[in-house]
């Protein structure tokens, strides 16, 4: 046999031994990918369950998040400390901690805070750059400037009642809160003096505020709540340490 002959017939076993080889990686191709698939799928769901979690604002979005979540985690009738590090006797005016110690409405931050896929890309990107804002507290935290209800529905395109009054939160009017408590001495939901803001009376992260009191001294203060005056004063002293 010649040496031309012997080649030829080791490149064809080789080419014999290499074709199952090949097969087999060819086959193999689809299951790697199949994998990878299912478990970029499986961390993604994982993620976006994360997401949901109080947990998950506390971990990833900027570090002025860092004050709300212990807010959250309060009990009410217990102790606890606000968002701007003040010390209360009790969590009950807060309705973060009244609304997750609430076992029929099994709500988190976004049960409340909505935001759209728009507003989450532009808060990620603040985050990573650190252009966002924040305000000194007396406690020396940095918290973001508190919002109003008209500011957390913007993006929605709702009114702003429609944050608390909604078919998934309080599915009534303004009518039916005025029938709802008009069996108090001093009906807060009427509006003698001009409609009020939800958000004037009711803190999430903070003691709620007896509106009433800006004017009615012998005004009922709730359990956790604060009056008018003590509200302005906090303010106030905020306002002039971040002027």
């Amino acid at each position: 046999m010649s040496e031309e002959e012997k080649t030829a017939e080791v490149a064809a076993v080789e080419e014999t031994e290499a074709a199952p080889a090949a097969k087999k990686a060819r086959k193999k191709w689809p299951i790697v990918v199949g994998v990878v698939v299912a478990v970029l799928v499986v961390a993604g769901a994982g993620f976006w369950v994360w997401h949901e979690q109080p947990s998950f604002c506390n971990a990833i979005c900027h570090t002025p998040m860092d004050p709300y979540l212990p807010t959250y985690e309060a009990t009410p009738g217990e102790p606890a400390t606000d968002k701007w590090g003040n010390q209360l006797e009790t969590a009950s005016g807060m309705l973060a901690a009244v609304h997750r110690a609430d076992e029929s409405s099994d709500i988190t931050c976004m049960g409340c805070h909505v935001p759209t896929l728009s507003e989450q890309i532009g808060e990620g990107i603040s985050w990573v750059t650190g252009n966002y804002e924040v305000m000194a507290t007396q406690a020396g935290m940095h918290v973001v400037p508190e919002k109003s209800l008209e500011d957390l529905v913007a993006a929605r395109g709702i009114e702003p009642d429609q944050f608390c009054l909604n078919e998934g939160c309080h599915n009534m009017t303004r009518d039916d809160l005025i029938k709802a408590t008009e069996g108090m001495a001093r009906n807060p939901h009427v509006p003698q003096h001009g409609e009020v803001a939800c958000g004037d009376c009711h803190k999430a992260h903070r003691a709620s505020v007896n509106y009433c009191s800006s004017c009615h001294n012998d005004a009922e203060i709730p359990e956790g709540w604060i009056s008018a005056a003590d509200d302005k004063k906090l303010v106030k002293e905020l306002e002039s340490m971040n002027k």
